[in-house]
């Protein structure tokens, strides 16, 4: 997982609320096990015609849109099914932080595991944010001191201490196991010798 610092980008902003995960990836996409290739169907029933045309008007279809690394979204983002597909499709489209006022518990959880930031922020700030996307120009997020620079502005977010630092260090449940790894073999070691039946070459 790649480490998380500071990101800068136009954020592309999504002004709708309740989007869920079926939204994000549909079912169709579901049956790799990869976490590459899936940004081309991210918001797929809401990029593509029923011909599997690009639709002009759709933000993340537009320059500069399509290369924005920040999504603002509405409220409750991420809701329905707990797919991890959901933040792997926004991955690999680009997009490494979200901003939005709340989301599905499960699907914020999956965003720190896989090197997206989730940002929660109050309406009036979002709004405040959309503003931006709107003028295209960038905004920038600092991990580290947990605030977002906007023109002559700063807003605070707050992060879970241990997710912060699993962003900042890039570290998912793969690589925190294996920061424990010396333990887990002394762990087996020790219960070799003890319980030699147990454990078996």
């Amino acid at each position: 997982m790649r480490k998380f610092n500071t990101l800068k980008s136009i954020p592309a902003y999504l002004p709708i609320v309740n989007i869920d995960t079926d939204m994000i990836i549909p079912k169709q996409f579901l049956k790799t096990i990869k976490r590459t290739g899936l940004g081309k169907n991210l918001f797929f029933e809401m990029r593509y015609d029923d011909d599997g045309k690009l639709i002009d008007d759709f933000v993340l279809n537009k320059s500069p849109y399509n290369s924005s690394k920040i999504l603002i979204a509405g409220n409750n983002f991420g809701c329905g099914s707990s797919r991890e597909h959901a933040p792997w499709a926004l991955l690999d489209f680009g997009i490494t932080c979200v901003i939005s006022s709340s989301y599905a518990d499960i699907f914020y959880n999956n965003c720190f595991k896989n090197g997206i930031l989730p940002i929660i922020l109050e309406e009036e700030k979002i709004k405040e944010l959309s503003e931006y996307a709107k003028r295209k120009e960038e905004i920038s997020i600092d991990l580290k001191d947990e605030k977002i620079i906007y023109g002559n502005n700063e807003v605070y977010f707050k992060i879970d201490p241990f997710k912060k630092k699993c962003l900042l260090e890039g570290l998912d449940d793969i690589a925190l196991s294996l920061k424990k790894s010396s333990k887990i073999e002394n762990f087996e070691k020790n219960l070799k010798e003890k319980k030699p039946w147990i454990l078996n070459d």
